[in-house]
């Protein structure tokens, strides 16, 4: 079996939160920087979703510059692995993984996740994973930094 674990870093993207989804307010990640790295996804995971109608659409973003609203823009599908329509989820995605893939040139990215539909009440815990992979330096430490 093959060791996969000493050639990735996480980088926490969206820590652990719970959106009590009341208003359409987007949830940004941490802009990930993939210096050194040449492979990025995102893993996003939902928990018990307690909202009565709400629906997510996600956007992946990326940038030359760490200031990031100066540059950003909106990665086109080309450099995306999944869709974000993939990506996205709704109420009914209780306790799901979801995942999409960034093989662009641009140094800096990010995930957008917003609700496009308010719920009528409760709560929709999110959070996000950065998985960095294929670093030029070989194995990664752990914990990762």
């Amino acid at each position: 079996m093959k060791d996969q674990a000493s050639f990735m870093t996480f980088k926490r993207a969206l820590s652990p939160a719970v959106n009590t989804n009341l208003n359409v307010t987007p949830l940004v990640s941490e802009i990930i920087d993939r210096d050194g790295y040449e492979s990025l996804t995102f893993a996003l995971i939902t928990g018990a979703l307690t909202d009565a109608n709400a629906v997510y659409s996600v956007l992946v973003e990326d940038a030359e510059e760490s200031a990031f609203n100066v540059t950003n823009a909106a990665v086109v599908d080309e450099y995306l692995v999944g869709t974000e329509v993939l990506a996205a989820f709704t109420f009914a995605s209780d306790n799901a993984c979801r995942k999409i893939g960034y093989v662009g040139n641009k140094r800096y990215v990010r995930v957008t996740i917003t609700p496009t539909t308010a719920a009528d009440a409760g709560d929709t815990p999110l959070a996000i994973i950065a998985i960095l992979g294929n670093g030029h330096i070989g194995q990664q430490v752990n914990p990762p930094v």
